[in-house]
């Protein structure tokens, strides 16, 4: 079982949030929380509000009760650009100069440590075997020259015909 939360139209770059959501992809639920709240980065305050939505998002779908939350782990975590405002700050000369205020979507997906194990113990698929147990061909191999080798040999035909003018 998994439980899902969103948050829509953050006010964050996509680039400053993902360097945040990057870190806690695939821990343990206690730590990624641990990650977040001691972050100095601004971006891992709203990451941490989702998380903990997750969570508790996670212990409403249950019908068992409350879920440790050391049982859990973060199996999804992304971000989307969201829409961009546009903004004019007055330039030299006249002029104007645009901003682009960009917004994002934050998704975090958490789910127990039992199904951790089961997808990682998967077998691999027929194709994906034998993909790996192919050599290469040797036909399609290139002979690698150094790159001095050339130059030495476009210099020696010019030398001759300079030789042979004089």
């Amino acid at each position: 079982m998994e439980a899902r939360a969103i948050n829509r139209y953050v006010g964050t770059s996509p680039r400053k949030m993902r360097l945040v959501i990057d870190l806690v992809r695939g821990r343990m639920v206690e730590d990624a929380l641990n990650i977040l709240h001691f972050s100095p980065k601004h971006a891992a305050k709203t990451a941490e509000k989702v998380l903990r939505s997750a969570i508790s998002n996670f212990q409403n779908k249950d019908e068992a009760g409350r879920v440790d939350t050391a049982e859990l782990f973060v199996k999804e975590a992304f971000v989307d650009g969201g829409p961009t405002t546009k903004r004019i700050s007055p330039a030299p000369m006249g002029r104007a100069y645009r901003i682009r205020k960009r917004s994002n979507h934050i998704t975090i997906v958490v789910a127990r440590t039992e199904e951790r194990k089961v997808e990682s113990v998967k077998p691999k698929t027929a194709s994906a075997a034998t993909e790996e147990d192919k050599p290469a061909e040797p036909s399609k191999a290139r002979k690698k020259t150094s790159s001095r080798a050339k130059t030495t040999a476009k210099k020696t035909p010019s030398r001759k015909k300079a030789s042979k003018a004089s």
